[in-house]
């Protein structure tokens, strides 16, 4: 049965879902969710969907499964990758999946639409300069932990690489330059190399254009 995931292309915590689904040789589907039409605010996304209001979802069969490290977790369940060859490791990628939902996505998400998606007279300019300082300093602790290594956590690629890239590819302004932090960006070349990956907005319908 294919899954379905609901998803849309601006949202970095739904990339998180959607790329290693891509990667992992599962089948699934994407299914649009309309975020800047209001629909997860709606009572029929709500109750049918998400009673949380939030994307990304996933759906396979009677299981459905909501916030992205946990669906993360399922597509590891399945396909046997990306969830670490040790329980040592297995520790360690969740360890890494909670700081970047804690310290990195959280506040790159929200900075993210705050530059670029309220009106330029709504943008608050004060939160923006902190929680830039915020993203400075957990961009120099992935920088510095990236120092002699390919991933994150092991020898290859998990959910630990998948989740704190969520953000890092989108070219909105947001306070984040690759070439600042070549740590980083020599990491994000290799997930760039991983066969199968896709931008964002190549991988999951919707993005700025569509609204332009």
């Amino acid at each position: 049965m294919t899954m379905t995931l609901y998803c849309f292309g601006e949202s970095g915590n739904a990339y998180k879902a959607a790329l290693p689904l891509s990667l992992s040789g599962l089948g699934w589907r994407a299914q649009k969710v309309d975020f800047f039409g209001g629909e997860t605010r709606s009572d029929a996304y709500r109750s049918e969907v998400n009673e949380m209001g939030e994307a990304p979802v996933l759906v396979d069969g009677e299981t459905r499964l909501t916030q992205s490290g946990v669906i993360q977790m399922y597509i590891s369940e399945k396909s046997g990758k990306f969830g670490g060859t040790t329980p040592e490791e297995a520790r360690e990628i969740m360890r890494w999946v909670f700081w970047d939902n804690h310290k990195l996505s959280s506040q790159a998400g929200m900075l993210r639409f705050l530059m670029n998606f309220l009106p330029e007279d709504k943008r608050p300019q004060e939160v923006i300069a902190f929680t830039q300082g915020r993203l400075k300093a957990a961009y120099t602790v992935l920088n510095a932990h990236l120092q002699g290594r390919d991933w994150i956590v092991g020898t290859g690629p998990s959910n630990a690489d998948f989740s704190c890239c969520g953000y890092l590819f989108y070219l909105e302004p947001f306070g984040f330059d690759r070439a600042e932090w070549p740590e980083i960006d020599r990491w994000l070349g290799n997930i760039q190399s991983l066969d199968g990956w896709k931008h964002p907005y190549d991988l999951m319908p919707g993005s700025p254009a569509d609204r332009a």
